[in-house]
């Protein structure tokens, strides 16, 4: 068993504020929100790899975010 009662009660209690949040929101927030994440996603996906590999070019590292998220590989 993974993760003990209060871990999911906290997870429910998030996951019932989540859908409330996402409820309220029009659709042009959701869209606007989904896009942030998007983006934020592949900021973080850049850092890692430069953390991974320092010695590869900016145009390297733009080049391989775009294909992960185009394949949608690791």
């Amino acid at each position: 068993m993974v993760g003990s009662k209060s871990d999911r009660i906290w997870r429910d209690k998030m996951n019932t504020e989540t859908q409330r949040i996402l409820r309220a929101m029009s659709p042009a927030q959701k869209l606007r929100a989904a896009e942030r994440l998007y983006y934020s996603a592949r900021q973080l996906k850049a850092a890692a790899l430069r953390a991974q590999h320092p010695e590869w070019s900016d145009e390297t590292i733009r080049r391989v975010v775009r294909e992960a998220f185009l394949y949608a590989r690791g």
